[in-house]
Protein backbone atom coordinates (compact mmCIF):
# COMPACT_ATOMS: atom_id res chain seq x y z
CA UNK A 1 0.00 0.00 0.00
CA UNK A 2 1.03 3.40 -0.56
CA UNK A 3 2.82 5.48 2.46
CA UNK A 4 0.78 8.71 1.48
CA UNK A 5 0.32 11.08 4.78
CA UNK A 6 -2.69 11.34 3.34
CA UNK A 7 -3.81 8.20 3.81
CA UNK A 8 -4.11 7.48 -0.04
CA UNK A 9 -5.88 10.88 -1.28
CA UNK A 10 -2.17 12.18 -2.59
CA UNK A 11 -3.42 12.26 -6.21
CA UNK A 12 -6.87 14.24 -4.92
CA UNK A 13 -4.61 16.41 -2.98
CA UNK A 14 -1.85 16.29 -5.75
CA UNK A 15 -4.52 18.41 -7.95
CA UNK A 16 -5.51 20.39 -5.16
CA UNK A 17 -2.11 21.45 -4.13
CA UNK A 18 -1.91 23.88 -7.05
CA UNK A 19 -4.58 25.72 -4.91
CA UNK A 20 -2.55 25.97 -1.64
CA UNK A 21 0.11 28.38 -0.58
CA UNK A 22 3.03 26.89 -2.05
CA UNK A 23 5.54 28.25 0.69
CA UNK A 24 3.21 26.25 3.51
CA UNK A 25 5.32 23.13 5.38
CA UNK A 26 2.51 20.72 4.47
CA UNK A 27 2.14 21.46 1.01
CA UNK A 28 5.71 21.36 0.34
CA UNK A 29 6.00 18.04 2.11
CA UNK A 30 2.95 16.96 0.18
CA UNK A 31 4.94 17.37 -3.13
CA UNK A 32 7.79 16.14 -1.64
CA UNK A 33 6.06 13.03 -1.31
CA UNK A 34 3.83 12.72 -4.06
CA UNK A 35 7.17 12.70 -5.88
CA UNK A 36 8.96 10.19 -4.23
CA UNK A 37 6.12 7.99 -4.67
CA UNK A 38 5.53 8.98 -8.94
CA UNK A 39 9.35 8.00 -9.23
CA UNK A 40 8.68 4.71 -7.13
CA UNK A 41 5.98 3.70 -9.34
CA UNK A 42 8.11 4.75 -12.42
CA UNK A 43 10.39 2.28 -10.76
CA UNK A 44 8.75 -0.46 -10.32
CA UNK A 45 6.95 -0.53 -13.87
CA UNK A 46 10.76 -0.65 -15.29
CA UNK A 47 11.57 -3.57 -12.89
CA UNK A 48 8.51 -5.53 -14.32
CA UNK A 49 9.56 -4.28 -17.94
CA UNK A 50 13.08 -5.51 -17.37
CA UNK A 51 11.69 -8.85 -15.33
CA UNK A 52 8.74 -9.81 -18.28
CA UNK A 53 11.72 -9.21 -20.97
CA UNK A 54 14.38 -11.97 -18.82
CA UNK A 55 11.40 -14.53 -18.67
CA UNK A 56 10.85 -14.42 -22.21
CA UNK A 57 14.23 -14.81 -22.82
CA UNK A 58 14.80 -17.26 -20.60
CA UNK A 59 12.12 -18.76 -18.40
CA UNK A 60 14.30 -21.82 -18.19
CA UNK A 61 15.51 -19.50 -15.35
CA UNK A 62 12.95 -18.62 -13.50
CA UNK A 63 11.45 -22.07 -12.73
CA UNK A 64 9.11 -21.39 -9.53
CA UNK A 65 8.13 -17.88 -11.43
CA UNK A 66 7.62 -20.01 -14.58
CA UNK A 67 5.01 -22.13 -12.87
CA UNK A 68 3.24 -18.72 -11.17
CA UNK A 69 2.98 -17.57 -14.27
CA UNK A 70 1.39 -20.39 -16.03
CA UNK A 71 -0.98 -20.75 -13.46
CA UNK A 72 -2.56 -16.93 -13.37
CA UNK A 73 -2.37 -17.51 -16.87
CA UNK A 74 -4.64 -20.29 -16.72
CA UNK A 75 -6.72 -18.27 -14.42
CA UNK A 76 -6.73 -15.02 -16.77
CA UNK A 77 -8.27 -17.11 -19.58
CA UNK A 78 -10.84 -18.54 -17.25
CA UNK A 79 -11.85 -14.95 -15.72
CA UNK A 80 -11.68 -13.78 -19.42
CA UNK A 81 -13.84 -16.37 -20.53
CA UNK A 82 -16.06 -15.61 -17.65
CA UNK A 83 -16.29 -11.88 -18.34
CA UNK A 84 -17.08 -12.89 -21.60
CA UNK A 85 -20.04 -14.85 -20.74
CA UNK A 86 -21.05 -12.32 -18.69
CA UNK A 87 -21.08 -9.58 -21.36
CA UNK A 88 -23.23 -11.93 -23.85
CA UNK A 89 -25.77 -12.76 -20.41
CA UNK A 90 -25.86 -8.91 -20.24
CA UNK A 91 -26.45 -8.69 -24.14
CA UNK A 92 -29.30 -10.74 -24.04
CA UNK A 93 -30.46 -9.37 -20.92
CA UNK A 94 -30.39 -6.08 -22.89
CA UNK A 95 -31.80 -7.46 -26.36
CA UNK A 96 -34.82 -8.78 -24.12
CA UNK A 97 -35.02 -5.22 -22.51
CA UNK A 98 -35.55 -3.74 -26.18
CA UNK A 99 -37.60 -6.63 -27.34
CA UNK A 100 -40.20 -5.83 -24.96
CA UNK A 101 -39.89 -2.14 -25.15
CA UNK A 102 -41.14 -2.37 -28.64
CA UNK A 103 -43.65 -4.75 -28.03
CA UNK A 104 -44.98 -2.45 -26.16
CA UNK A 105 -44.51 0.50 -28.45
CA UNK A 106 -47.63 0.94 -30.82
CA UNK A 107 -46.00 0.75 -34.54
CA UNK A 108 -48.95 2.78 -35.39
CA UNK A 109 -48.87 6.04 -33.32
CA UNK A 110 -45.39 5.24 -31.38
CA UNK A 111 -47.35 4.87 -27.54
CA UNK A 112 -45.45 3.50 -24.92
CA UNK A 113 -48.14 0.96 -23.43
CA UNK A 114 -47.84 -0.97 -20.32
CA UNK A 115 -47.33 -5.18 -20.35
CA UNK A 116 -50.04 -7.31 -21.62
CA UNK A 117 -52.17 -5.28 -23.53
CA UNK A 118 -52.99 -5.95 -26.96
CA UNK A 119 -53.92 -3.03 -28.56
CA UNK A 120 -52.64 0.50 -28.45
CA UNK A 121 -54.07 2.55 -25.55
CA UNK A 122 -54.19 5.98 -27.85
CA UNK A 123 -54.97 4.76 -30.99
CA UNK A 124 -56.21 1.63 -30.88
CA UNK A 125 -53.63 -0.51 -33.62
CA UNK A 126 -52.83 -3.90 -33.07
CA UNK A 127 -49.41 -4.76 -30.99
CA UNK A 128 -46.86 -7.15 -31.57
CA UNK A 129 -46.99 -9.97 -28.70
CA UNK A 130 -43.45 -11.14 -29.90
CA UNK A 131 -40.88 -11.50 -32.55
CA UNK A 132 -42.04 -11.22 -35.77
CA UNK A 133 -41.05 -14.41 -38.29
CA UNK A 134 -41.62 -13.37 -41.77
CA UNK A 135 -43.43 -15.51 -43.60
CA UNK A 136 -41.63 -15.71 -46.80
CA UNK A 137 -37.85 -16.54 -45.40
CA UNK A 138 -38.07 -17.21 -42.08
CA UNK A 139 -36.12 -14.43 -39.92
CA UNK A 140 -36.94 -12.98 -36.85
CA UNK A 141 -37.29 -9.55 -36.94
CA UNK A 142 -38.09 -7.24 -33.72
CA UNK A 143 -41.87 -6.89 -32.73
CA UNK A 144 -43.85 -4.08 -34.85
CA UNK A 145 -41.65 -4.22 -37.43
CA UNK A 146 -43.39 -3.71 -40.77
CA UNK A 147 -41.14 -4.82 -43.60
CA UNK A 148 -38.62 -8.64 -43.13
CA UNK A 149 -35.17 -6.93 -42.44
CA UNK A 150 -34.09 -9.98 -44.80
CA UNK A 151 -35.96 -10.07 -48.17
CA UNK A 152 -38.45 -7.02 -47.59
CA UNK A 153 -41.75 -8.97 -47.19
CA UNK A 154 -44.84 -7.09 -45.58
CA UNK A 155 -45.22 -8.37 -42.04
CA UNK A 156 -48.34 -6.71 -41.34
CA UNK A 157 -50.33 -8.24 -44.23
Amino acid sequence: MSNDLFGGLGGLLKGLSGLMPQDDPNVKLMNAQNQVEELKKQEAEVFAEIGKLAFEQNPDAFPAQANKVRLIQANLAEAQSGLDDQAKAKQAADDAAKQATAAATCPSCGAQNPDGVKFCQECGAKLASGPAFCPSCGQQNPPGTHFCGGCGQNLLG
